[in-house]
């Protein structure tokens, strides 16, 4: 599988290791990305959805379902 948000479409990052000598080897940032159930209430659900950090924190404090609204009507998902 694919290190990308279900939610959020955040993906790796391209940059440089750089050393003491200022020679540059390429290296990825990749997104804290968890493994996570969510139960729907109004589907009477779970889904599973593999989420960074701060969509886990964004669902807490608004509820799934307003997230996954918001993503949808933004185009994410």
């Amino acid at each position: 599988m694919s290190r990308i948000c279900d939610l959020t479409g955040k993906a790796a990052l391209n940059g440089y290791n750089v050393s003491n000598s200022n020679v540059k080897t390429k290296r990825k940032f990749y997104p804290n990305l968890q493994t996570k159930k969510f139960f729907i209430p109004e589907e009477n659900r779970w889904i599973t959805l593999k989420v960074s950090t701060s969509a886990i924190k964004t669902i807490n404090k608004n509820g799934i379902t307003a997230v996954i609204n918001k993503f949808i009507k933004k185009g994410y998902v």
